[in-house]
């Protein structure tokens, strides 16, 4: 792809360059004649196009406090010999056991060498390098620091790969919550970072999902940087728009582009209508990119988030199937559909005030709407009747609970069981006076208990074709009226503490 074609969408102004950080040498030597030669000879040294910021101490006490003060010290020059013989042995040994600071490489330099003999010092002590003063050269001095601060880089380099790695996995762990996959994401774009050692300003992940009516969607599907945005839309996020305009136009043309500002990567999956788009934006002029690596490793990280899209659609379907199923039922019945939403979501709030695993918070809220399923069994004559229902009647209707829960039980799915369940003892009471089975108290399932509770505050809230909607007020004094009756007291304790909550979604979700 030539570089005109991105002319236009490439407008902005190069953000001002900024000066590279230093790199921190420490110089510990209780002589200031060294200190004062070793700064004539490093003073305009640079080690991969950055400078170095001289650090002195005179005293091993004085190198503790700094190196207390400062994590980022790259090496140190130690003297042996300071306030005692073993000053500068003892401080290797401080900062290497107790400091626990293995990445700062250490040399040290001695004026009287037969105070610690070579052999035994670089064998017993954890050091990279031991000097005679006599023998240190000025080319000796820089190349000493050039093997130091490289070993520093290369060593801190693996270091934060790692804990960015972890990042990653962690991030994993968080798949079925929300912005699970935009987590996974911006944990993969700040690994890239590491592991092609960039200094980027803006990095996104973009993602074109087309269905099967040829509607396309393109979203943000991992962020960071000057532009971070939370809008999972990409057109209406706060992005630059020249960004946009660019990550459109590698949409449109199907090419990847890089330049000396920008590298911007397209990944197609096949067989799933989508394709991805990377974006880098460089914070300072990239004259040797690792194209291939970069390649290599996005194309990986773009068939990851393809997969955790394609689970988090899942999730969101069924999420949908179950919601079309319960007011599918609740059509039947006449009554609102409204009703498997609010009881979906106010089962969901009762699970979470009981401060209940993730898992079983995700599964009652899609099995919630399960819950009488079994009235697609039910005569018309019998579910719609006005008036009040014969003995006989009332014995068919109540065996939509037990129909119910037989309809779902075959099934090893995680929310078919929750809603087996729920459908099959949701009209057991607390003190054993439900059905279908008079079963009492805690050996009610607790997803059962949930909703036997729940539907009874949302149906008496509502309209039926047989009654208007309670006032809160008198749905309150019934709920703690059939307390330790009708339903767990704990639960009761719960719904009246956080009522006006559990209210909310009659007026988020009206009949």
């Amino acid at each position: 792809m030539t570089s005109f074609m991105f002319s236009d969408a490439i407008e902005q102004k190069p953000a001002p360059t900024k000066p590279k950080k230093a790199w921190r040498v420490l110089i510990v030597d209780d002589d200031d004649s060294v200190h004062q030669i070793t700064r004539l000879v490093l003073s305009k040294i640079e080690v991969e196009g950055r400078g170095l910021e001289l650090i002195s101490a005179t005293s091993a006490a004085a190198a503790k406090e700094i190196l207390n003060c400062h994590d980022d010290i790259a090496m140190a020059f130690v003297d042996v010999v300071m306030e005692s013989d073993s000053s500068g042995l003892d401080l290797v040994k401080w900062i290497r056991s107790e400091l626990r600071n293995q990445e700062i490489r250490l040399i040290l330099r001695t004026g009287q060498p037969g105070m610690a003999p070579e052999h035994s010092v670089i064998k017993e002590f954890d050091i990279n390098d031991y000097k005679n003063k006599a023998e240190l050269s000025s080319e000796r001095l820089i190349n000493s620091v050039y093997v130091g601060i490289r070993g520093y880089r290369d060593i801190n380099t693996i270091k934060r790969s790692l804990e960015a790695f972890k990042t990653l996995i962690t991030s994993t762990n968080e798949l079925l919550k929300v912005n699970s996959i935009r987590a996974f994401g911006s944990a993969a774009l700040e690994n890239l970072l590491i592991l092609m050692e960039l200094e980027s300003s803006a990095l996104y992940i973009a993602r074109n999902q087309k269905d099967f009516t040829s509607h396309e969607n393109q979203l943000i599907i991992a962020c960071t940087g000057k532009y971070i945005d939370e809008s999972n839309d990409l057109e209406s996020s706060n992005i630059n728009p020249a960004v946009k305009k660019t990550i459109d136009l590698t949409f449109q043309t199907k090419t990847p582009y890089v330049d000396k500002d920008c590298f911007v990567g397209y990944y197609e999956t096949p067989g799933h209508g989508s394709s991805s788009v990377l974006y880098i934006e460089f914070e300072e002029h990239q004259e040797q990119f690792k194209t291939n690596l970069l390649e290599l490793y996005a194309s990986n990280v773009a068939l990851i988030l393809e997969n955790l899209s394609a689970h988090d659609e899942i999730i969101k379907t069924q999420k949908e199937v179950m919601y079309i199923i319960g007011e599918a039922v609740e059509a039947r019945s006449k009554e609102t559909g409204n009703h498997v939403k609010r009881v979906a979501l106010a089962c969901e709030l009762m699970a979470e005030k009981l401060r209940l695993p993730d898992s079983f918070i995700r599964t009652i809220k899609l099995s919630a709407p399960l819950h009488d399923i079994g009235k697609v069994a039910i005569p018309d004559a019998i579910l719609h009747k006005p008036g009040k229902l014969t003995p006989e009647e009332w014995e068919i209707m109540k065996s939509h609970a037990e129909i119910g829960g037989n309809m779902l039980k075959e099934s090893d799915v995680g929310v078919a069981v929750m809603g087996s369940t729920v459908a099959y003892y949701h009209h057991e009471n607390w003190d054993g006076s439900g059905y279908p089975t008079g079963m009492a108290g805690t050996k009610i399932p607790l997803e059962a208990r949930i909703m036997a509770i729940v539907d009874v505050f949302d149906a008496l809230g509502g309209r039926r074709s047989y009654k208007e909607p309670w006032p809160d007020d008198k749905i309150r004094d019934i709920i703690i009226e059939e307390k330790g009756r009708k339903f767990d007291p704990q639960l009761v304790d719960i719904m009246i503490d956080n009522f006006d909550e559990f209210c909310q979604f009659k007026r988020e979700f009206p009949d």
